[in-house]
C-alpha cells in the first residue's frame, strides 16, 4: 500500500458477539470437501450439520426471533455428504446443494420456525460422479457454476436436456472455482497447481491458463478487484500463503504473505465494496483481516483470536450490516457447537448517529441483470447498484401470491417429480426477470375503476384464495403427540432385544396386554399386562420360551390371549396367554404350524376371519393357515426374492405383497396362487412396506428409492402396472418407516426403528395426495411404536389415536389428539362410527369357502356428550364500541358539562348531613363540673 496514502479502513476492528448472541445447540461437521461448510443470506444460515452419511444441514436465521432466541433445526438434503452449498444473489430463501451423491439440488427454504418441505425445487444429475462445488452466477438468475471432480460445468437450471457447457477436463482434483464480479470469466485452482481461467461462451479450454501454485494440497481461488486473483494455498514449505495475480498473467504472482504453518485449509472471503479479505484457517482459532490495495499489495488489518477453533466462516450480504454503527462487514465463524458473529467496524465520531457515506460505496442489489440465455447469448449487463442509506433503501415488495411451480428434475431422461406442498409461496426461483415479474396494473385498468382503489374481496374469496396459495389442509394439521403421565409406563424392563429384524415391528400390543421379545437364548418372550403399569421388579419374569429365535409375531386380533410367533427354524408357534397375564413361564405352544422350507420374515393375521394366518419366507412363498385345523391351506408364488411386507385389504378378499426384486403385487387367495396384478415398486432394496388406504382403492408402500432415501408411494389398487400415482421423499436414514393407518380418519402415522421423529400424514384421493401434518418427536429414539384400538382414545380430549413407543427400558402411551375449542361437545366431524375389529365376521372355514364379511360398526359418542354439529349457534359478541362512539365530535359546552358533573359527584350532595352531626353530645351538668 501506498504509504502516502492513508486507507479508512485501516483501523477497522474485530468485535466478536456476546455469548448471548451466538447461535447455539449447533452440531457442526467435520467434512472432507470442497466447500467452507457454511453460507448464509441476509435472511437465513445454512451449514453442513454432523449426521452419519453427511447429508443433513443445519439451518437458522441471521437474525433472532420475536423471543431474542435463535431457532436451529436441521433438514435431509442428499443421500450422501453435502460438499457445498451456495445461496441465490437474487432470492435469499433459495440456496443449491451439491453432494457426493452426484446430485445438485435448488431449495426453496422456510423460516427455521416452520416444517422445510422434504422435496426440492430442481434435481439436477451432471452424471460427472461426485459434485464438489457449486456457485451461482454474480449477474444473471438461474444460472450455475457446478464443479465435480475434474470438470467445471456451466448450468442453466431452465433448460432439461445438458449443461450449456462442460469446461476442458483437469488432470486432478477441482479444488475451487470463482466468478468474475461482472460474470463473464470463471476462474479455477486444481490440485495440478495450475490456476485456469474460462470464458465459457467463447471456448471450452482456458483462456489464460499456468502452474502457478507451489503445493498440491488445498488451495482456493476468488476474484479480487477488476482483473484481479486472489488464491490462498501452501508453498513448498508447507507454509499457507495468500497470493495476487493478475489474470491476464499467470506466470507470477503481483504480491504474497505467507502465514502459520498448519495443515488446515485457508478459507478466504473477499467483500469488493470495501477492499477487505478474510482469512481463516480450518481448525484455527485465528481470523484474520487484510486490505487488497489498488496498486496491488496486501496490507494487514487485524488479526482476531477466538474461543474455539473454526470449522467453516461465511459472509453475511450487506444488507443485513448495522450502517449507523459504522459495520462494514460481518463474518459468521461456524465452531463445533455454535456460530460466533464477528462484525468489523471502523471507528468513527458520531457512531450511531450518521450514515457514513464514504465507508459504503454503492453496492450491487438483488435483481439479477438477465436471464441465463441472455448471458449465454453474449449479454453482460450488470446488476443495478443501491445505496445502503436507511432512507434510500427500497422497500421490500411482498411476494406474489401464487401456487408454487412443479418441480423437475433435470438429469438424462429426466422426470417431473410431485408440486411440492412447501411453506413458500413466492414465485419460482428458476424463473427469467421478465417471467417472474408481475405485472403492474393501473387504475385505469381494473374493471373501469377510476379511483384507483380495488374492491375488498369477501371472506369467501379470501378464504379461496389463502387455500389456492397454500393448497389443502387437513383438519388434523395441528394434531399433536403426548406422552401420558408416568403413571401408565411400564418401566425397569430389562434385556429386551432391540435387534429384531427390519420385517418385524419390534413388539406387538393389544388392548390388554404387550409382548416384547427379550435378548435370551431360546426366543423368550415377556408379556406385560397394560392394567398393570409401573416399574418391573428386578427379579426374573415369566416368559414364553419359543425354543427358537423370534423373527416375527403378532397377537390375533379376536383373542387378546393368542399369541403367533414365527421362529428362525420355518415354524410358527401359537401360545395361549391365561387369564390375568403370565405366572410361570409356558413352554409348551397349543399349536405348530410347519410348511416352510426356510426361515419365515413375517406373520399377518386375517382381519375379518377368526383363526386365518398368512406368512411369508426365505423360500419365496406365502402360505395360508387355518389355525382351526392347524393346517395349510393355499400357497402364494411368484415372488423372486425377499418378501418385505404383506397386507390385507380392508375387505379381507386381497392380499398385497412388496418385494426385493421391486414388485408390488396383489393376490386373490382364494381364486389363484399367482398374483392378479403385479407393478414396479420402491428402486430401493433396504426394505418396504405396504398398507391398503383410501377405503382399499389405494396402496401406500414406504420404501426406498434408487439414492436410499426414504419414500413413500401411492398405487391405485385397480392399476399396479401403470406404477405410483404419487410419491413424497422423507429423508436420509437407515430404518424403514413402519406405517399405521387409521381407516376411520386417513391419517397415516410412520416411523422407523431408532427414530426420534414420527411422521403424519392425512391420504386423499385427489392430488396432492400426501397432506403433511404436524410431527411427533419424541425425547430419544425409539424402537418401536404400535398402536391400540380405536375405543381406547379418550373422545373427550379429541384424541385420534393411541400408541405405546418402546424404549431401551420402558413403554410409554403416547396420546395423539387434535386441538378443539369446544371440547365439551363430541366431535362427530373427527368420529365416524368405527369398525369393531375385536369381534370376527366370519370363520376361516367360512372365508374359504367363498364367504364374505363385514364387520360392524359402532358409534364412539358418550351418551353424556353432544354432538358439535348440534351444539347451539352462539350470537356473536361485539368486542368493541362501535366507531362511532370514537369518531363522536363533542362540543365545548358538552365537554364543560361533564366535567362540572364529575366534579359534583366527586363533592357529594350538598343537602346530607355531617359526620359530627350524628356524634352523641354531653349532658349540660357535665359541663358544670
Amino acid at each position: 500500500m501506498n504509504r502516502f496514502k492513508t486507507s479508512k479502513f485501516k483501523n477497522t476492528t474485530p468485535k466478536i458477539a456476546k455469548k448471548d448472541d451466538w447461535i447455539n445447540n449447533v452440531r457442526a461437521g467435520s467434512f472432507s470437501c470442497q466447500g467452507n461448510h457454511i453460507k448464509a443470506s441476509s435472511k437465513l444460515v445454512a451449514f453442513n450439520a454432523e449426521q452419519a452419511g453427511g447429508g443433513m444441514l443445519g439451518l437458522s436465521s441471521v437474525k433472532p426471533g420475536s423471543d431474542g432466541q435463535w431457532t436451529v433445526t436441521q433438514f435431509s438434503c442428499h443421500s450422501d455428504l453435502v460438499t457445498d452449498m451456495d445461496f441465490s444473489p437474487f432470492d435469499e430463501s433459495l440456496l443449491a446443494t451439491c453432494s457426493a451423491d452426484e446430485t445438485v439440488k435448488l431449495w426453496h427454504l422456510c423460516d427455521p420456525e416452520l416444517q422445510q418441505s422434504g422435496s426440492p425445487e430442481l434435481t439436477l444429475r451432471p452424471g460427472q460422479g461426485r459434485l464438489e462445488l457449486v456457485l451461482f452466477h454474480p449477474t444473471s438468475s438461474a444460472l450455475l457454476a457446478v464443479g465435480s471432480n475434474k470438470s467445471p460445468l456451466i448450468w442453466d437450471t431452465n433448460r432439461q436436456d445438458a449443461p450449456l457447457a462442460v469446461l476442458e477436463q483437469h488432470s486432478d482434483q477441482l479444488q475451487s472455482l470463482s466468478w468474475k464480479r461482472d460474470g463473464s470469466l470463471l476462474a479455477t485452482s486444481c490440485k495440478d497447481k495450475m490456476l485456469r481461467v474460462f470464458d465459457p461462451r467463447a471456448q471450452l479450454t482456458p483462456v489464460q491458463s499456468a502452474k502457478s501454485l507451489q503445493s498440491n494440497k488445498d488451495s482456493r481461488i476468488l476474484w479480487a478487484k477488476d482483473d484481479f486473483l486472489l488464491t490462498t494455498g501452501f508453498d513448498m514449505m508447507r507454509s499457507r500463503e495468500v497470493r495476487l495475480w493478475d489474470s491476464r498473467k499467470l506466470s507470477s504472482s503481483l504480491s504474497s504473505v505467507t502465514l502459520s504453518t498448519s495443515s488446515g485449509t485457508l478459507i478466504p472471503l473477499f467483500d469488493d465494496d470495501t477492499g477487505l479479505l478474510i482469512l481463516a484457517g480450518m481448525g484455527d482459532t485465528v481470523v484474520d483481516c487484510f486490505e487488497v490495495s489498488s496498486e496491488p499489495s496486501l496490507s494487514q488489518v487485524s488479526h482476531c483470536l477466538m474461543d474455539t477453533s473454526t470449522r467453516g466462516v461465511a459472509m453475511v450480504p450487506k444488507w443485513t450490516l448495522d450502517v449507523t454503527s459504522c459495520e462494514v462487514m460481518r463474518v459468521l465463524q461456524l465452531t463445533d457447537s455454535c456460530i460466533v458473529p464477528i462484525s468489523y467496524q471502523v471507528p468513527r465520531k458520531h457512531t450511531g448517529q450518521e450514515f457514513h457515506e464514504d465507508l459504503y460505496p454503492d453496492t450491487v442489489g438483488t435483481t439479477p441483470a438477465m436471464s441465463a440465455e441472455e448471458w449465454w447469448q453474449g449479454g453482460n449487463k450488470q446488476v443495478e447498484k443501491v445505496s445502503l442509506h436507511p432512507d434510500k433503501q427500497p422497500k421490500q415488495k411482498a411476494p406474489a401470491a401464487k401456487p408454487m411451480p412443479a418441480k423437475k428434475e433435470l438429469a438424462s431422461g429426466g422426470s417431473k417429480e410431485d408440486p411440492a406442498r412447501g411453506c413458500s409461496a413466492s414465485s419460482s426461483p428458476l424463473s427469467t426477470p421478465s417471467s417472474s415479474a408481475a405485472p403492474s396494473r393501473s387504475p385505469s385498468s381494473t374493471s373501469g375503476l377510476s379511483s384507483g382503489f380495488l374492491p375488498s374481496p369477501s371472506p369467501s374469496q379470501s378464504a379461496k384464495a389463502i387455500q389456492s396459495m397454500l393448497g389443502p389442509m387437513s383438519k388434523f394439521r395441528h394434531i399433536k403427540g403426548t406422552v401420558m403421565h408416568r403413571d401408565t409406563h411400564i418401566t425397569n424392563m430389562r434385556g429386551l432385544n432391540l435387534t429384531t429384524p427390519g420385517e418385524c415391528d419390534g413388539f406387538c400390543v393389544n388392548r390388554h396386554r404387550v409382548a416384547v421379545p427379550l435378548a435370551i437364548s431360546g426366543g423368550q418372550i415377556a408379556v406385560f399386562e397394560l392394567s398393570q403399569p409401573g416399574r418391573v421388579p428386578d427379579t426374573a419374569l415369566p416368559t414364553i420360551q419359543n425354543s427358537v429365535n423370534v423373527v416375527d409375531f403378532a397377537w390375533d386380533p379376536f383373542d387378546t390371549h393368542r399369541l403367533a410367533v414365527a421362529g428362525d427354524d420355518a415354524k410358527i408357534r401359537v401360545w395361549q396367554v391365561p387369564e390375568g397375564g403370565l405366572k410361570e413361564t409356558l413352554t409348551e405352544p397349543d399349536l405348530i404350524l410347519q410348511g416352510h422350507t426356510e426361515k419365515i420374515y413375517s406373520i399377518k393375521f386375517h382381519p375379518l376371519a377368526s383363526g386365518l394366518l398368512v406368512s411369508s419366507s426365505y423360500d419365496l412363498t406365502v402360505r395360508l393357515w387355518n389355525l382351526e385345523s392347524g393346517d395349510e391351506v393355499k400357497i402364494l408364488t411368484g415372488h423372486e426374492e425377499q418378501i418385505f411386507g404383506m397386507a390385507w385389504s380392508p375387505d379381507g378378499k386381497l392380499l398385497a405383497t412388496v418385494c426385493k426384486d421391486g414388485k408390488v403385487r396383489i393376490y386373490d387367495p382364494r381364486k389363484s396362487t399367482a398374483p392378479v396384478q403385479e407393478g414396479p415398486g420402491p428402486e430401493g432394496h433396504r426394505g418396504a412396506r405396504v398398507v391398503w388406504v383410501c377405503d382399499g382403492k389405494y396402496l401406500l408402500v414406504s420404501g426406498f428409492d434408487s439414492r436410499s432415501e426414504r419414500a413413500l408411494y401411492l398405487y391405485s389398487a385397480d392399476s399396479l402396472s401403470t406404477g405410483a400415482t404419487a410419491s413424497t421423499l422423507m429423508g436420509v436414514a437407515p430404518s424403514t418407516l413402519i406405517p399405521f393407518y387409521d381407516p376411520d380418519t386417513s391419517v397415516i402415522i410412520l416411523t422407523g426403528k431408532g427414530d426420534t421423529r414420527v411422521h403424519i400424514y392425512e391420504i386423499v384421493p385427489d392430488a396432492p395426495h400426501f397432506i403433511e401434518c404436524s410431527s411427533y418427536h419424541s425425547q430419544e429414539p425409539h424402537k418401536g411404536l404400535a398402536f391400540l384400538p380405536k375405543t381406547e382414545c379418550n373422545v373427550r380430549d379429541v384424541e385420534i389415536a393411541r400408541g405405546l413407543i418402546l424404549t431401551k427400558t420402558s413403554i410409554e402411551p403416547v396420546a395423539f389428539s387434535v386441538p378443539r375449542v369446544k371440547k365439551e361437545f363430541f366431535q362427530d366431524d373427527l368420529y365416524i362410527d368405527t369398525a369393531v375389529c375385536w369381534e370376527p365376521a366370519l370363520t376361516a372355514s367360512a372365508w374359504l369357502s367363498g364367504i364374505n364379511g363385514k364387520h360392524k360398526k359402532i358409534s364412539l359418542k358418550p351418551k353424556d356428550m353432544t354432538p358439535v354439529s348440534e351444539a347451539p349457534k352462539e350470537a356473536p359478541v361485539r368486542k368493541y364500541l362501535p366507531s362511532s362512539v370514537y369518531l363522536e365530535e363533542k362540543t365545548d359546552e358538552q365537554k364543560k358539562d361533564e366535567l362540572l358533573s364529575a366534579m359534583v359527584a366527586k363533592l357529594g350532595n350538598m343537602d346530607d348531613p355531617l359526620p359530627q352531626e350524628s356524634f352523641e353530645g354531653v349532658d349540660e351538668d357535665e359541663w358544670d363540673d
